[in-house]
């Protein structure tokens, strides 16, 4: 007999949860509720604006040029360019804290709660590669999705933290010109993208929420520098977790105001609050607020001392790539480039520090993964994909015999990693927690 697969319901929609939207919403309340029958949108941002994308772009994102709404049966997640940094999946309106934030290149930022990366590859971006950007995560596991996404994204000022927002906000206070807080949260705006979630909420959940919420951005308000400013986000739409932790930290700081933001040509905000509806917006339910601190101060702690990366790196650095890679130091036994930051990372978990660049093994220096998806190396071997799909899968290739020592296998100009020429073949240096 044969079997068949039986679809089973979504778990039901939370009542508490529908209450408080039929308060929220009324007369709109119905068409609201009718989103739940319908897909979820789903949607790419590209790394490069000329870059190759592969597969069919559709209508922009309003509020995030860089980014395309995806078609339901596209699966660019399985793509080699998706390995490559060219483009990061995200939900659309996760788009939009970023853009409110507006971060300018050569500014200190923080993202306070960063993993998987989503905002802080949005964030990189904006800073067009200048600045220093911290982006932490407390939770060990999420917090290495958080170092390999910003490796996959060829972000080289980015430092990834493990640590909780308090223990950052003991070290690093008055220090950033910019933070954003996407706070942990019920999940409401999620519920049509992943029902899953359905079963998790609870009556009580928004106000457990909405209590670690006011601690979090407590520590935010000790790590912003006077005159700076502050995106608070969450993916749910109750007022509890939204307006009314905002009302919460304003009593508690009246050194803060909400600002008025519009990112065109869809979203206004002149009381410096905005909620995306999935009924009014192209994306699921998410909030957004901009706070400023008042005053203008200036970082005080002084940069750390790093140790001099050793002269044969830079030697050897000069052979592999075609443009030369400044600020290099040390991180542990990793040579890095990690541009001046106006405060000590001493005694702060860090998992990622900048660019790695590579290790010296002996006398033979070994070029790190993250090298390959950053900067434009000097030997690049075009690949057909199924010659792609070998090398992601760690196989050696056999390659014509000019090339000798680094090379790196690009599939529509973009770099995949590192492989070593000898003799005709292409030794695989593709990570091997990576191959496929």
């Amino acid at each position: 007999m044969a079997n068949h697969k039986v679809e089973q319901s979504p778990p039901a929609l939370p009542g508490g949860f529908l209450s408080a939207m039929r308060r929220m919403l009324g007369d709109d309340y119905p068409r609201f509720l009718r989103t739940y029958d319908e897909p979820p949108f789903h949607a790419v941002r590209y790394r490069a604006k000329d870059g190759l994308i592969p597969f069919p772009l559709t209508e922009a994102v309003p509020w995030e040029p860089s980014a395309r709404y995806l078609k339901d049966n596209e699966t660019p997640g399985s793509h080699p360019l998706h390995e490559a940094g060219a483009y990061y999946l995200q939900e659309p309106s996760a788009m939009l804290p970023a853009r409110i934030l507006d971060p300018k290149p050569g500014e200190t930022v923080l993202d306070l709660c960063a993993a998987p990366g989503g905002k802080s590859t949005q964030l990189a971006a904006l800073m067009e590669g200048r600045g220093c950007l911290v982006c932490n995560e407390i939770n060990p596991s999420r917090a290495r999705i958080l170092s390999r996404n910003i490796e996959r994204m060829g972000i080289a000022h980015a430092y990834v933290t493990n640590a909780s927002p308090d223990f950052l906000a003991n070290r690093w206070a008055l220090q950033f010109d910019k933070i954003l807080v996407d706070a942990p949260c019920s999940g409401e705006g999620m519920f049509r993208k992943d029902p899953a979630a359905r079963t998790e909420w609870k009556d009580n959940s928004p106000r457990q929420c909405a209590q670690r919420q006011l601690s979090i951005l407590e520590s935010a308000a000790a790590l912003l520098r006077p005159g700076g400013r502050l995106v608070y986000s969450t993916c749910t739409l109750n007022e509890v977790e939204n307006e009314g932790v905002i009302q919460q930290f304003l009593l508690r700081h009246p050194a803060f105001h909400l600002v008025p933001f519009s990112v065109p040509p869809e979203i206004s905000a002149p009381e410096g609050m905005a909620r995306v509806w999935p009924h009014l917006r192209r994306g699921e339910g998410h909030f957004a607020a901009l706070l400023e601190k008042d005053g203008n101060e200036e970082s005080s702690i002084k940069p750390m001392n790093q140790p001099a990366a050793e002269d044969r790196a830079a030697a050897n650095l000069k052979d592999i790539m075609l443009e030369p890679i400044s600020h290099l130091t040390k991180f542990g036994e990793t040579i890095v480039s990690a541009p001046p930051v106006p405060f000590s990372f001493n005694g702060v978990p860090v998992l990622r520090f900048g660019l790695h660049v590579g290790k010296m093994k002996g006398n033979i220096f070994q070029p790190d993964h993250a090298l390959a998806l950053a900067r434009k190396a000097r030997q690049q071997l075009p690949l057909a994909l199924p010659d792609v799909y070998r090398y992601l899968h760690g196989e050696v290739l056999n390659i014509p015999e000019h090339f000798t020592g680094w090379v790196a296998p690009t599939f529509d100009g973009w770099q995949l990693g590192w492989g070593k020429a000898v003799q005709g073949q292409l030794k695989n240096h593709y990570p091997k927690g990576l191959r496929k």
